[in-house]
Protein backbone atom coordinates (compact mmCIF):
# COMPACT_ATOMS: atom_id res chain seq x y z
CA UNK A 1 0.00 0.00 0.00
CA UNK A 2 1.16 3.46 -0.94
CA UNK A 3 0.74 6.48 1.64
CA UNK A 4 -0.20 8.42 -1.26
CA UNK A 5 -3.51 5.70 -2.09
CA UNK A 6 -4.79 6.32 1.57
CA UNK A 7 -4.52 10.16 1.54
CA UNK A 8 -6.42 10.34 -2.11
CA UNK A 9 -8.95 7.79 -0.48
CA UNK A 10 -9.15 10.17 2.57
CA UNK A 11 -9.93 12.85 0.56
CA UNK A 12 -12.60 11.02 -1.13
CA UNK A 13 -13.96 9.85 1.84
CA UNK A 14 -13.99 13.69 2.72
CA UNK A 15 -16.06 14.58 -0.54
CA UNK A 16 -18.23 11.60 0.39
CA UNK A 17 -19.47 12.61 3.60
CA UNK A 18 -18.61 9.47 4.94
CA UNK A 19 -16.65 10.65 8.32
CA UNK A 20 -16.03 7.33 10.35
CA UNK A 21 -14.02 6.08 7.27
CA UNK A 22 -11.90 9.50 6.77
CA UNK A 23 -11.07 9.43 10.79
CA UNK A 24 -10.25 5.55 10.49
CA UNK A 25 -7.96 6.39 7.05
CA UNK A 26 -6.71 9.74 8.53
CA UNK A 27 -5.66 7.60 11.49
CA UNK A 28 -3.79 5.60 9.15
CA UNK A 29 -1.93 8.76 7.37
CA UNK A 30 -0.96 9.83 10.58
CA UNK A 31 0.75 6.38 12.05
CA UNK A 32 2.70 6.24 9.02
CA UNK A 33 3.87 10.10 8.95
CA UNK A 34 4.73 9.32 12.48
CA UNK A 35 6.80 6.06 11.27
CA UNK A 36 8.26 7.27 8.81
CA UNK A 37 9.85 10.83 10.52
CA UNK A 38 10.77 8.00 13.54
CA UNK A 39 12.66 6.03 11.02
CA UNK A 40 14.01 8.94 9.24
CA UNK A 41 12.13 8.23 5.71
CA UNK A 42 9.86 11.32 5.96
CA UNK A 43 9.64 12.39 2.03
CA UNK A 44 10.58 8.92 0.51
CA UNK A 45 8.29 6.40 2.76
CA UNK A 46 8.65 2.87 1.45
CA UNK A 47 5.10 0.64 0.80
CA UNK A 48 6.99 -1.81 3.66
CA UNK A 49 6.58 0.81 5.89
CA UNK A 50 2.70 1.37 5.55
CA UNK A 51 2.22 -2.19 5.52
CA UNK A 52 3.98 -2.63 8.73
CA UNK A 53 2.18 0.50 10.16
CA UNK A 54 -1.67 -0.93 8.96
CA UNK A 55 -0.67 -4.52 10.30
CA UNK A 56 -0.16 -2.37 13.96
CA UNK A 57 -2.96 -0.23 13.94
CA UNK A 58 -5.29 -3.36 12.63
CA UNK A 59 -3.90 -5.58 15.66
CA UNK A 60 -4.58 -2.37 17.79
CA UNK A 61 -8.12 -1.80 17.01
CA UNK A 62 -8.79 -5.79 17.69
CA UNK A 63 -7.51 -5.33 20.51
CA UNK A 64 -9.47 -2.72 21.47
CA UNK A 65 -12.67 -4.17 20.21
CA UNK A 66 -11.80 -7.52 22.51
CA UNK A 67 -11.15 -5.76 25.30
CA UNK A 68 -14.50 -3.68 25.09
CA UNK A 69 -17.04 -4.33 27.47
CA UNK A 70 -19.96 -6.41 26.41
CA UNK A 71 -22.79 -3.51 27.94
CA UNK A 72 -21.14 -0.66 25.50
CA UNK A 73 -22.65 -2.18 22.21
CA UNK A 74 -22.19 1.09 20.59
CA UNK A 75 -18.80 1.54 21.24
CA UNK A 76 -18.09 -1.92 19.70
CA UNK A 77 -19.61 -1.30 16.32
CA UNK A 78 -17.75 1.33 16.39
CA UNK A 79 -14.97 0.08 16.70
CA UNK A 80 -15.75 -2.49 14.24
CA UNK A 81 -16.35 -0.32 12.00
CA UNK A 82 -13.24 0.98 11.82
CA UNK A 83 -11.48 -2.38 12.03
CA UNK A 84 -13.16 -3.23 8.53
CA UNK A 85 -11.89 -0.36 6.97
CA UNK A 86 -8.20 -1.04 8.14
CA UNK A 87 -8.92 -4.14 7.23
CA UNK A 88 -9.54 -3.58 3.48
CA UNK A 89 -5.69 -2.06 3.40
CA UNK A 90 -4.33 -4.53 5.41
CA UNK A 91 -1.64 -6.85 3.14
CA UNK A 92 -2.99 -10.00 2.40
CA UNK A 93 -1.31 -12.60 5.06
CA UNK A 94 0.12 -15.91 4.30
CA UNK A 95 -1.93 -18.56 5.33
CA UNK A 96 -0.66 -21.60 7.69
CA UNK A 97 -0.27 -24.01 4.26
CA UNK A 98 1.71 -21.15 2.57
CA UNK A 99 4.06 -20.57 5.86
CA UNK A 100 4.50 -24.44 5.74
CA UNK A 101 5.57 -24.89 2.09
CA UNK A 102 7.71 -21.78 2.86
CA UNK A 103 9.47 -23.31 5.63
CA UNK A 104 9.67 -26.88 4.52
CA UNK A 105 11.68 -25.07 0.70
CA UNK A 106 14.10 -22.28 2.00
CA UNK A 107 14.85 -23.74 5.23
CA UNK A 108 14.85 -28.12 5.40
CA UNK A 109 18.31 -28.02 7.35
CA UNK A 110 17.27 -26.05 10.08
CA UNK A 111 14.18 -27.57 10.37
CA UNK A 112 15.59 -30.81 10.61
CA UNK A 113 18.08 -29.92 13.54
CA UNK A 114 14.07 -29.45 15.55
CA UNK A 115 15.89 -26.75 17.29
CA UNK A 116 12.31 -24.36 17.62
CA UNK A 117 14.31 -21.31 18.73
CA UNK A 118 16.65 -21.56 15.37
CA UNK A 119 13.88 -21.53 13.11
CA UNK A 120 11.84 -19.01 14.48
CA UNK A 121 15.05 -17.19 14.57
CA UNK A 122 15.55 -17.56 10.75
CA UNK A 123 11.74 -17.47 9.71
CA UNK A 124 10.28 -14.55 11.19
CA UNK A 125 12.70 -12.40 9.85
CA UNK A 126 12.06 -13.12 6.04
CA UNK A 127 7.85 -13.20 6.64
CA UNK A 128 7.68 -10.56 8.71
CA UNK A 129 4.69 -8.43 7.52
CA UNK A 130 3.71 -11.12 5.56
CA UNK A 131 2.37 -14.11 7.67
CA UNK A 132 0.82 -13.54 11.30
CA UNK A 133 3.49 -14.26 13.80
CA UNK A 134 1.37 -16.75 15.69
CA UNK A 135 0.85 -18.82 12.84
CA UNK A 136 4.54 -19.09 12.09
CA UNK A 137 4.51 -20.20 15.58
CA UNK A 138 2.11 -23.32 15.60
CA UNK A 139 3.92 -24.17 12.38
CA UNK A 140 6.96 -23.96 13.70
CA UNK A 141 5.80 -25.66 16.42
CA UNK A 142 4.04 -28.90 14.33
CA UNK A 143 7.50 -29.32 12.35
CA UNK A 144 9.38 -29.74 15.46
CA UNK A 145 7.41 -32.83 16.54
Amino acid sequence: MELEQLRSDMIRAMKDRDKERKDSISSLVSAVKKAAIDEGCREDVPSELVDRVILKELKTVKEQIDTCPADREDLREQYQRRYDVIASYAPQMMSADEVKVFIENNFAEIVATKNKGMIMKNVMGQLKGKADGKVINEVVAELCK
